[in-house]
């Protein structure tokens, strides 16, 4: 029988959970987001207290908890670690990046290059054991290039300063029903400007096959490619992703990374599986 194992892939709105039984059977648990670069300890407590704990179907037995979420780095991981050790006690855990997770499900014991490809975008190369270097994603602002984010303030600078088709333009503003002025407090006067504008990522999709929003994807990927990957100087190595950008756009990101002279990997829409392979075979 192996060890009885409980996994988080957590973000800034939802966590899923798969605690994975002793026997090997799977449970898939789903509670609020935690990202301790912004929730309190207590928060952090409630959710994991009142959420994840009434929906486990034991946690007697229980040995290890890996916990990989967005702002998980220190010295904010300690808030999650500290409740995760109050909550089991005895119980081995790990509160680690959700780069790291990433990486983990994606290159598993050996060396790679892994991204994030999500509302925001990210990436490292990995030695097989840790990040060894690692490009500053920056921010929907300053960077997350290939992003959802980042298609979405690419769209819609092409649709209103004219370089993308005028029949887009019109079909997005019938669609969204949005003018000039909606979208600027929208952006720059409302919160989650990011998740804005990834919201518009499915009217992307809708119109992938119109050259324009073909050549728009490619390049957002080239730029991704250029300005957080070429650094690692590791051409010899594939571009692995995990994220829905990715996943939705695997033909286009894989052209980008053809026309960087790179090879493509895996894809993976989501890590959590792959994650608990990784540490599977640890125990």
């Amino acid at each position: 029988m192996s060890k009885a194992l409980l996994i988080a892939d957590s973000g800034s709105t939802k966590t899923d959970w798969l605690f994975i039984a002793s026997d090997g059977s799977k449970t898939e648990l789903h509670t609020d987001g935690i990202n301790p670069a912004r929730d309190t300890r207590e928060y952090i407590y409630n959710v994991l207290y009142h959420d994840l704990l009434t929906q486990l179907p034991q946690s007697e037995g229980l040995q290890a908890v890996y916990f990989y979420g967005a702002g998980c780095i220190e010295p904010f991981s300690q808030a999650v670690k500290s409740v995760l050790d109050e909550l089991f006690p005895g119980c081995h855990s790990e509160v680690e990046s959700d780069l790291l997770g990433a990486a983990r499900a994606l290159c598993g014991h050996g060396p790679g290059i892994a991204c994030i490809l999500g509302t925001g975008s990210n990436s490292c190369f990995y030695d097989g054991k840790g990040i060894v270097k690692h490009t500053p994603p920056m921010g929907y602002i300053l960077g997350d290039e290939g992003s959802g984010s980042y298609l979405g303030k690419t769209l819609l600078n092409g649709l209103f300063k004219g370089t993308l088709p005028e029949a887009l333009k019109e079909d997005f503003c019938n669609k969204f029903n949005l003018s000039m002025p909606d979208i600027i407090e929208r952006v720059y006067r409302q919160p989650a400007a990011n998740a804005f504008l990834a919201s518009l990522v499915p009217f992307i999709v809708g119109h992938r096959s119109n050259p324009a929003i073909h050549s728009m994807l490619v390049e957002s990927f080239r730029l991704f490619i250029k300005r957080n990957i070429a650094i690692y100087e590791h051409k010899e190595l594939p571009i692995n992703c995990v994220g829905g950008i990715a996943y939705q756009f695997k033909e286009e990101f894989e052209e980008a990374v053809v026309a960087e002279n790179m090879q493509l990997g895996r894809i993976l829409r989501c890590p959590i599986e792959a994650i608990v392979q990784y540490h599977q075979l640890e125990h």
